[in-house]
């Protein structure tokens, strides 16, 4: 007797949409054939080749954002099943079905998926998450760091500002202007660096103004969902530490 041929397996997705800035969201679902290594980047591009939905009707072609598709650019970070996370590493296999794909709430949405993270970067200029030199001058090798330093200094480093800690962060919402988890991580790396601590004590400043680390409500959602392992609740009891310590000081005139 011959086998019957197994029947073609199709995935469904259920996408929120948002036409404009200032427009409702609403949903729209599609179903596609299901492939081998199938993730959920590669579905909407194929969407996006043919933008037809799961009632066979045309629509216009979901707008989204991705870049290096190997999870290090932050890009295409996205809500996937009520988790924030990054789409190119989403593998439709590990998903649950259907698919619920949406735009991170934290951020206001531009289109569809697309949203900006001003916000985030704004955070970043406001605690000078950079080293201060220009490079207009050779000023030769730079003074050494440490190996234990320069080991969870690196591990600081991998963050792609991505937004999903800001985004499972349920102290940073459009009612609050906290700085969020990202940036007091960025202020402990820089503050460790052997030319970036020349600034350290206006990083700290910035985070003892309105919005600072104190609107931290240590939930530690940010160091569960961080997709690259950044230990960020260490380095927030290390800058409340430095905060508090940089407090005293100025209280006394040392």
């Amino acid at each position: 007797m011959a086998e019957t041929a197994a029947a073609p397996k199709n995935v469904k997705f259920i996408i929120t949409r948002q036409d404009a800035p200032e427009s409702s969201p609403y949903t729209e679902e599609f179903e596609l054939a299901y492939r081998p290594g199938m993730n959920v980047i590669s579905a909407l591009m194929e969407i996006q080749r043919n933008p037809v939905n799961a009632s066979g009707d045309s629509t216009v072609p979901i707008c989204w954002d991705s870049n290096c598709l190997e999870e290090v650019c932050g890009a295409c970070s996205m809500v996937i099943n009520g988790k924030p996370r990054q789409a190119c590493a989403a593998l439709i296999d590990n998903l649950e079905q259907p698919v619920r794909i949406e735009p991170m709430k934290t951020f206001p949405v531009v289109r569809d998926l697309v949203i900006d993270r001003s916000r985030m970067f704004n955070a970043l200029k406001r605690v000078k998450a950079w080293i201060p030199i220009d490079g207009t001058y050779d000023l030769g090798p730079g003074p050494r760091m440490a190996e234990k330093k320069r080991q969870w200094a690196y591990e600081l480093s991998k963050c792609m500002t991505c937004g999903v800690c800001l985004e499972a962060c349920p102290n940073v919402n459009e009612k609050t202007n906290f700085i969020g988890p990202a940036a007091i991580s960025q202020v402990r790396l820089f503050n460790a660096h052997p030319t970036g601590e020349m600034n350290a004590d206006d990083r700290l400043e910035a985070l003892m103004e309105d919005g600072g680390i104190d609107g931290c409500g240590n939930s530690q959602n940010c160091v569960r969902a961080c997709p690259k392992g950044i230990p960020l609740t260490t380095s927030i009891a290390e800058i409340n530490k430095q905060t508090t310590k940089h407090m005293f000081k100025r209280w006394l005139g040392v």
